[in-house]
C-alpha cells in the first residue's frame, strides 16, 4: 500500500483528500502546517507528499526544496490556488512531480496521484534494466562519501591496465566493483572470468587457472583450457586471493611479471593478454608481514588497492540499497513498498553480513509480507534482539516515560561534543545528512559552532 502525506492548513480540505485517497487504497496521513510536514516526511519517508503552497510556519515551496535535498527521488505534488501558474512552474523546476490548481475535483486528484506513481514505477524499471544492460556497473549503489570515493577510484583505474586489489569484509560487493572496473575498461568486449580461490583444492586450482595437458595426472583424459587462457583479451577476477598456497602464489607471480605460463603437465609456454583483479577479506599486507602470504606477490597485486568499507560504516547507503533490491524484485512481479519505520529499523541494525545480508533480508521481507506494504515483523532480529547483543541504539524505556525531543536534543549535543563541533562528522555519527543535522540544531536552538 502506497503511503501519502497530505499537508494543508484547511481542515475540511484535509478531510476530503484523506477520505478520497483512503478509499482509493492509499495509506494516508495528514498535517496542518509546513513545519509538521517537513518533520514527518524526514522522520518517516512517505511515497508521495501532497503539499499546499500557503501554510503556516513554512510554505509548501520551502518544504519541497528541503525535502528534495534529503530525498531527491521523493514524489511531491503541489496544490496551488487558481491563477498561480508561475508558482506551479517554480514548483516543477524545484522538483515537484506535478501540480493541482485549486479548486480541483476528486477524479483529477486521483488521476494525478496515480500518474505520479506510474511514472515512478516506469523510471525504476528503466533504471534497473539499464544497470543490467551495462553488466552491473551502475549497481554500485550508495551516496555516502565512502561509496562515492570507491566509485571515483573505479572510474580512475578502469581505463588503465593496472592490477587492482579489492579489500573488504565478505558481502560488501567486491565482485560488483571488479565487474564495474571491467565494464568501464577498454576490455569490456572481452571476457570477464571469475575464479573463487577458496572453493578449490590446490591441485584442482592450479589446473583451473593454468589448464592441463591430457594425461598430466590421473583423470586428465583430455586437454583442459585454464582460466588465464579463457580470459585472454579480457579480465580475470581472482576472488579470495588470500587462500592461495605458496606453490600457486609462486606461479601466479610469474604470470603477473610476464603474462606467460605452462599448462599442468605441459612444456609449451603460453602468453596471454589479461588484466588481473584480485579480492580478499583479509588484511593482505599483515598476512605478508607475518609470513602467511608472499610479500613480493602482495606488492605485485596491490598496484592499485581499493578498500570497500563495511555497511555499518556507511549506514546512509542502507535506504538506497534496500530500495534498489526492492526494485529488483518488482521487476519480477513483486510490487511492494516499505511500511513506516522499516528503513529506520534497517539503518539501526549492525549488518555483520553486509550488503549480501541486506539483500537476503529484503527478499525475505517481500516473501513473508502478506500485503503490498512490507513491515518489519518478518525479520526476526528486529523483534527479538538477543540478550547478549541488543541492536545499536536500543535501550530500556523508563517506566515513568521519556521526552523524545529531549533525547534527540541530547544526542545532538553529545555528537557535537564528541566531534569538537565538526558538523559533518557529528551528522554522520547520527546517520543524518548535513542539511537535516543543521535543521535539527536550529530546531532545538543548539549553536552550530559548538566548541569552535
Amino acid at each position: 500500500m502506497r503511503r501519502v502525506l497530505i499537508a494543508d492548513d484547511e481542515a475540511n480540505m484535509r478531510w476530503v483528500l484523506e477520505r478520497a485517497l483512503t478509499k482509493a487504497g492509499y495509506e494516508v496521513e495528514t498535517v496542518e502546517d509546513g513545519q509538521l510536514a517537513l518533520d514527518r516526511a524526514l522522520a518517516e519517508r512517505p511515497d508521495l507528499v501532497l503539499l499546499d503552497l500557503k501554510m503556516p510556519k513554512m510554505d509548501g515551496l520551502s518544504v519541497l526544496r528541503m525535502l528534495k535535498e534529503n530525498y531527491p527521488d521523493l514524489l511531491m505534488v503541489m496544490m496551488t490556488a487558481h491563477g498561480s501558474t508561475s508558482t506551479a512552474v517554480e514548483a516543477m523546476k524545484a522538483g515537484a512531480q506535478d501540480y493541482l490548481m485549486k479548486p480541483f475535483d476528486i477524479d483529477e486528484l486521483l488521476i494525478t496521484v496515480a500518474k505520479a506513481f506510474e511514472v515512478e514505477s516506469l523510471r525504476e524499471q528503466v533504471d534497473y534494466l539499464k544497470g543490467e544492460a551495462q553488466h552491473g556497473v551502475w549497481q554500485l549503489v550508495g551516496k555516502s562519501e565512502e561509496m562515492q570515493a570507491v566509485k571515483h577510484l573505479v572510474e580512475r583505474v578502469a581505463p588503465t591496465p593496472a592490477t587492482v586489489l579489492i579489500q573488504g569484509e565478505s558481502g560488501t560487493g567486491k565482485e560488483l566493483v571488479a565487474n564495474a572496473i571491467h565494464t568501464l575498461s577498454p576490455r569490456v568486449d572481452g571476457p570477464f572470468i571469475r575464479v573463487n580461490c577458496a572453493a578449490l583444492m590446490e591441485t584442482l586450482l592450479e589446473s583451473e587457472l593454468f589448464g592441463h595437458e591430457k594425461g598430466a595426472f590421473t583423470g586428465a583424459h583430455a586437454r583442459k583450457t585454464g582460466r588465464f587462457e579463457l580470459a585472454d583479451g579480457g579480465t580475470l577476477f581472482l576472488d579470495e586471493i588470500g587462500e592461495l598456497s605458496f606453490n600457486v602464489q609462486a606461479k601466479l607471480l610469474r604470470v603477473l611479471q610476464d603474462r606467460t605460463f605452462e599448462r599442468v603437465g605441459g612444456e609449451k609456454t603460453i602468453k596471454v593478454d589479461v588484466r588481473i583483479i584480485t579480492a580478499t577479506n583479509r588484511d593482505l599486507l599483515k598476512e605478508a608481514q607475518e609470513g602467511r602470504f608472499r610479500e613480493d606477490l602482495y606488492y605485485r597485486l596491490s598496484v592499485f588497492p581499493i578498500f570497500i568499507p563495511p555497511l555499518k560504516e556507511r549506514r546512509e547507503d542502507i535506504p538506497y540499497l534496500a530500495e534498489h533490491f526492492l526494485k529488483k524484485l518488482r521487476t519480477y512481479g513483486q510490487s511492494k513498498t516499505f511500511g513506516q519505520g522499516v528503513l529506520t529499523q534497517l539503518m539501526a541494525y549492525h549488518w555483520p553480513g553486509n550488503v549480501r545480508e541486506l539483500e537476503n533480508v529484503v527478499e525475505r521481507m517481500v516473501i513473508i509480507s502478506q500485503g503490498a506494504v512490507i513491515g518489519a515483523e518478518g525479520v526476526p532480529f528486529f523483534n527479538t534482539p538477543s540478550k547478549e547483543e541488543k541492536r545499536p541504539g536500543s535501550f530500556e524505556l523508563p517506566t515513568e516515560g521519556v521526552s523524545l525531543e529531549e533525547i534527540e536534543k541530547s544526542f545532538l549535543q553529545q555528537a557535537m561534543e564528541q566531534t569538537g563541533g565538526n558538523q559533518s562528522k557529528a551528522a554522520k555519527q547520527l546517520g543524518l545528512s548535513r542539511h537535516a543535522f543543521l535543521y535539527r540544531l536550529e530546531k532545538y536552538g543548539i549553536d552550530p559552532h559548538w566548541g569552535i
